[in-house]
């Protein structure tokens, strides 16, 4: 019986941890125009808004051309986390279910942390650990930091 794996990254950011979080609930749509090596298309598929249960669709390129159909699983504003489920898409066929979970930490002093989860369970035992995605994570959240200070 395969089981739930899970891969785990901290990232520092010296953005204020609302205005980091609040980039994601609301402004997810410009990761296109911030990283477009790697985020070709965002689009979102039922209402104006991001919220749980909305559904997402993506293209992207971690080395290879791939599309995500995404669902919001679950946004909880006061713990400043959003869960996103893979409900379809090209990583669905090396992973059986494939879940990511940001959570923005504010900590003393004018830091904080960007959390990322990776939650999945391999198609079989030949499927390497989805590392790539993880580190486009840490990569993204140091790019957006790194934005967000100067704005």
């Amino acid at each position: 019986m395969a089981e739930i794996a899970r891969l785990e990254a901290q990232v520092e950011i010296k953005s204020s941890a609302e205005k980091f979080y609040g980039f994601f609930r609301n402004n997810m749509h410009h990761l296109v125009q911030m990283f477009p090596k790697n985020i070709k298309s965002f689009q979102l598929l039922d209402g104006d808004d991001i919220r749980a249960g909305s559904l997402t669709h993506w293209k992207y390129d971690l080395g290879s051309p791939m599309t995500a159909k995404v669902r919001i699983e679950d946004i909880d504003d006061e713990d400043m986390t959003i869960t996103f489920n893979v409900i379809q898409g090209d990583v669905l066929r090396f992973y059986k279910s494939f879940k990511e979970k940001l959570q923005v930490i504010k900590m003393h002093g004018g830091v904080g942390s960007a959390e990322w989860t990776l939650e999945f369970e391999k198609a079989n035992e030949d499927v390497p650990d989805p590392e790539q995605y993880m580190d486009f994570a840490v990569k993204m959240s140091r790019g957006l930091d790194a934005h967000l200070c100067k704005t």
